[in-house]
């Protein structure tokens, strides 16, 4: 859930642009929303076609509210929050917040997501065992990792017509045009999509949507909370992308077969 800064580490080269269509999928509402939506905001006023898929509802995420309210809540937040940066396209794919699995049965609804949104590029949150490089680095969640790691597999499955040939039975045609995916949040990463300061605005007022969250998670005001982080994230990868602001990706190259 955060851009890692690493101010000490290798300039980031600039993200690719010569791509139309993107499929962001994580594990839960708020997760693209804690500083990635500043680069979403930035795709789609450019006229790029930028998709959401859902794995949870969030529904474990709030304390104070039981999981049916809650995954109530937080799904008409995260649309509010798509909106905000221009998506409409946003997806849930019910699998149980919390306890996300890898396997068969995500890998194939991953994949089939793939297929029906046809992207070159997919974004999706950190893999990694932590969030920042090095030991007592704070630890990443099960859900975010195997969700994360799901995705990279089933980039391939997407563009097998023998992986999954239901999927096909279902008028889902393989597509091996998956490019890149871009890690958000990683602590190695490789790339930066610089933003400007009304991609950034957009960005905090995508996360301050998650007004729910956010007070369950013990914040007062869920606007302040949302531009302290989005103008601190963004202004530490900017140091390494050679920009004011910036959005920090690890980029994963894609051919077909892989």
């Amino acid at each position: 859930m955060t851009d890692s800064a690493h101010p000490a580490a290798a300039p980031l080269a600039p993200l690719p642009d010569d791509w139309r269509r993107a499929l962001a999928i994580v594990a839960h509402p708020d997760d693209l929303e804690y500083g990635t939506a500043a680069a979403v905001a930035k795709w789609t006023d450019a006229g790029k076609e930028v998709a959401y898929v859902l794995v949870t509802r969030g529904e474990a995420g709030i304390d104070g509210l039981e999981p049916g309210e809650c995954a109530r809540v937080r799904e008409a937040e995260q649309r509010a929050s798509s909106a905000v940066v221009g998506v409409t396209a946003l997806e849930f794919l019910d699998h149980r917040d919390g306890v996300v699995e890898e396997g068969l049965p995500l890998r194939r609804d991953l994949a089939a997501a793939v297929r029906r949104h046809r992207p070159e590029l997919i974004v999706t949150l950190n893999h990694h065992d932590t969030w920042l490089p090095g030991p007592g680095a704070p630890r990443n969640t099960p859900d975010h990792r195997a969700v994360g790691r799901t995705v990279l597999d089933a980039v391939g499955d997407a563009g097998n017509r023998w992986i999954f040939p239901e999927l096909r039975e279902q008028g889902l045609e393989p597509w091996d045009g998956v490019r890149w995916t871009a890690v958000a949040g990683s602590p190695y990463p490789t790339h930066a999509e610089a933003v400007t300061g009304a991609a950034r605005d957009r960005a905090v007022a995508s996360l301050a949507e998650h007004h729910a969250y956010i007070v369950g998670l013990g914040e007062e005001d869920p606007r302040a909370y949302a531009r302290d982080l989005i103008d601190q994230m963004l202004s530490d990868t900017g140091e390494r992308g050679g920009a004011e602001l910036a959005v920090g990706f690890e980029l994963v190259p894609h051919a077909f077969g892989d």
